[in-house]
């Protein structure tokens, strides 16, 4: 490794870990070179590099300052090949996620919010894609927090999404809610995804028993489009987009929060994702496909609990405190 370059691994280690805060100023250009015991133009030079980055703001006749989001510059600096592993739930939208980070997200498998937790449990994979809502009405942090506990838990925010009966157009059956699906053939995802834990939830709710439902059990929201408009089914519940692309009416049931569960040494591969969550180009499209809200999209939350023992427990999600991480935007500043 050539000096040039320890000393830009050197500074994106010390950004990244905090040692140096957006706003600080470093030392003058020859000072650096004394202290690393080489010359003005590569210390300069390397200064161009992490500028080049987004670690550093350079200004004619002034010391070079640490950047707004340089925490997060650092880790993508520092972990420029690194691929993320994501296990989880099925989200149309993390196609186009995938491919804006060309390679650095691979989808290993999308057999469902819990599932995708005992993956990153047991270490197969990075994060997981959760839209898991608590009996408390908090959305995945409790379960992130129970099933990760001792893992340094945290949130990445992907997006709000939209929920909704997906029915054949001109809606023939006049289904106008979950109380309808009683007597309906209906679509179904598998247990332990977040979509059948919420239809079980509403339909419970509603005085229904989901064990008496009707119809096939499919894999992804698509599946369950291409059901309706097949007429195998008369109603399945999914995201919006599903029923947008397929041309069937959508009769809207919720918003729910779609995040990533990680643990805290998996920060290090997510710094392309957050990143990429940031771009207004991502977001755009994403908003595009219909039944999305990506105004807060790449925030990321820092789970902790004033009990530290156990799984979730009824009223635990009141006390739950969201501690913003360093790569959020309040910290990091937006990229």
């Amino acid at each position: 490794m050539t000096r040039y370059r320890e000393i830009c691994t050197d500074l994106a280690h010390r950004i990244g870990a905090g040692a140096l805060h957006p706003g600080d100023e470093l030392p003058g250009v020859r000072d650096l070179a004394q202290q690393w015991h080489t010359t003005a133009s590569t210390v300069s030079r390397a200064q161009r590099r992490l500028a080049d980055a987004g670690m550093l703001e350079l200004a004619d006749r002034r010391r070079a300052r640490i950047a707004p989001g340089a925490a997060l510059a650092a880790r993508r600096f520092l972990h420029a090949d690194s691929v993320f592993t994501l296990a989880g739930s099925d989200d149309p939208a993390l196609d186009l996620l995938t491919g804006a980070l060309d390679g650095k997200l691979r989808i290993v498998a999308r057999e469902g919010s819990v599932a995708g937790l005992g993956a990153v449990r047991q270490g197969r994979v990075d994060g997981a894609a959760i839209h898991l809502l608590h009996h408390t009405g908090v959305y995945n942090a409790p379960f992130a927090l129970g099933m990760l506990r001792g893992l340094e838990p945290h949130l990445i925010h992907l997006w709000r999404r939209e929920q909704g009966l997906i029915v054949l157009p001109g809606n023939p059956h006049h289904i106008t809610g979950i109380a309808d699906l009683a007597e309906r053939r209906v679509a179904t995802r598998r247990p332990g995804t977040g979509t059948r834990i919420l239809l079980d939830r509403l339909l419970l709710a509603a005085g229904h028993d989901p064990d008496r439902l009707r119809g096939p059990q499919v894999g992804t929201h698509l599946e369950v489009a291409l059901a309706v408009a097949t007429g195998t089914v008369d109603a399945g519940l999914g995201v919006r987009s599903a029923a947008t692309d397929l041309d069937l009416e959508f009769i809207p049931l919720t918003w729910e929060d779609f995040d990533i569960g990680l643990v805290g040494h998996a920060l290090d591969p997510a710094a392309h994702l957050i990143a990429a969550l940031h771009t207004p180009a991502l977001r755009d499209r994403i908003s595009s496909l219909s039944g999305y809200d990506t105004s807060r999209s790449g925030v990321v939350t820092k789970l902790s609990d004033t009990d530290p023992s156990g799984p979730p427990v009824p009223g635990r999600g009141q006390r739950r405190r969201a501690v913003p991480d360093t790569l959020s935007p309040e910290s990091a500043g937006t990229l």
